[in-house]
């Protein structure tokens, strides 16, 4: 046998203790939303601290000004590339839990009607699960060979389920020692069971909260009606004026850096048999909403969008109250592709705002931060190829490179901070119901996942 060989027999017959050890670190309720729960946080640090040093990784946990960061390096130098791999270990609060079949910080394996397994509990897929698929492939390694066949460094977050606060300034304090030939995330999904992905496009961000204020106060309608302005009708105008009838987004300049799908690009997604109507269909829905000339997929993963997810003002509670009310309210976000920039999407939405607003009407706006860029992985650059191929010899199906209507900053942040690209191999489905209760990770895609990353080391060495 070879040595790949032996190192994948090895994650085969040792998955039980791999199972048990994800089982240990899905019990440590690792919330970072919640102040109540640090002391969880830094004991998930801890475990993995422990964990990377038993596989002779120099680790340590790092604090910060909110969760601690874990960062290990192997101590030994391969001629291979240097790779750094990304993952969290923080996990979504549980609530409701009435809504949980069992404990969420309670993991067990659940039999499926199909004969298939599932890991439950919260974190099985986001990201505990995720994490655990490399740092057993790298147990694996040792294992077998003694050493991983290339240099790799690991960075462990605790706060990306809180927008990563403490990331930046993290990044750019420790450039040097973080920096290497290749980034890889595994935050991400497959295609669907059984076709594995790189995830080449993802979505930036950009959140706006504002008020629309009139009168000085809530006035009568019956003292009022018609004669004072009613800053509801005047902020409805703004929002009903941002789209146009064919979908298509009415900000000046909003497109710009917007890039269309390349023909290969175009090819292969649309022999992925993606069915939009059925996508659409789930939720009681059959009308595509985005823009004409695009079809779902393309609306979903490589156009941008324009949401409003709130809107209120005046009287909401039981019955009727006559009012016209002072002020008005919405939250809008924008997601971006290509390489529209945040900064000037959110100038371009002010100064539209602007431009339809009353005399005797003002405006207030609150940034939300969550301010960052898309992301958009060049097909060609070096690395793709061998873990594309890498993925296709263990799932014995062609690895696809898709799109992700989300976002991860990190991967930004590395290419910013960093200088250095990122590669998105990710083995979650879309049902795992992450962030949701009865969160789950099929046992096959932890399995096969962990022998992903065997392939995907070895390839890289190579």
């Amino acid at each position: 046998m070879s040595a790949l060989e032996q190192v994948l027999s090895h994650v085969d017959n040792h998955l039980e203790e791999s199972i048990e050890r994800l089982f240990d670190l899905v019990r440590i309720e690792s919330i970072s939303t919640d102040p109540a729960y640090k002391a969880e946080c830094l004991k998930a640090a801890q475990w993995l601290e422990r964990e990377l040093k038993g596989l002779q990784f120099d680790a340590s946990v790092r604090p910060t000004p909110g969760h601690p960061m874990v960062v290990a390096h192997t101590p030994d130098q391969s001629e291979g590339p240097h790779v750094l791999f990304y993952g969290h270990y923080d996990v979504q609060p549980v609530d409701p839990l009435e809504l949980w079949d069992e404990p969420p910080f309670e993991p067990y394996i659940s039999e499926q009607p199909d004969g298939s397994k599932q890991l439950k509990g919260r974190g099985t897929s986001d990201d505990k699960g995720q994490l655990l698929t490399f740092v057993e492939a790298c147990r694996a390694w040792r294992a077998v060979t003694g050493k991983l066949p290339l240099n790799a460094s690991i960075l462990f977050e605790g706060e990306e389920e809180t927008g990563s606060p403490s990331l930046d300034a993290f990044l750019a304090a420790n450039r040097d020692e973080l920096r290497a030939d290749l980034a890889l995330v595994c935050d991400t999904t497959m295609w669907d069971r059984d076709t594995p992905a790189i995830t080449v496009q993802l979505r930036g961000m950009m959140k706006e909260n504002l008020v629309i204020k009139a009168a000085s106060r809530d006035l009568h309608s019956g003292a009022y009606g018609s004669s004072a302005r009613n800053p509801i009708h005047v902020l409805s105008r703004i929002l009903a004026d941002l789209r146009d009838d064919k979908g298509r987004v009415q900000i000046p300049g909003f497109y710009d850096g917007v890039e269309e799908l390349s023909p290969e690009m175009k090819q292969q997604w649309d022999g992925l048999g993606f069915d939009g109507a059925a996508y659409l269909k789930e939720v009681g829905l059959s009308i595509p909403a985005g823009e004409e000339g695009y079809n779902v997929l393309e609306q979903l993963t490589a156009r941008p969008t324009c949401e409003v997810n709130g809107i209120w003002g005046g009287y909401t509670g039981q019955g009727s109250k006559t009012v016209i009310p002072a002020e008005a309210n919405a939250k809008l976000t924008f997601r971006l592709v290509g390489t529209q920039d945040p900064a000037k999407i959110r100038a371009a939405f002010r100064t539209f705002v602007e431009a339809r607003l009353p005399a005797d009407c003002s405006v207030e706006y609150e940034s939300v931060g969550g301010e960052f860029g898309p992301l958009s992985v060049d097909t060609d650059m070096p690395f793709m190829q061998k873990v594309k191929q890498a993925l296709s010899d263990e799932w014995q199906k062609e690895a696809a490179l898709i799109g992700s209507g989300g976002s991860i900053p990190i991967t930004t942040e590395f290419r910013r901070v960093l200088e250095m690209e990122t590669l998105l191999v990710g083995f979650a489905l879309d049902d795992d119901r992450i962030h949701s209760p009865n969160e789950k990770y099929d046992l096959k895609s932890f399995h096969k996942g962990i022998r992903s990353w065997v392939r995907i080391i070895e390839a890289l060495s190579r």
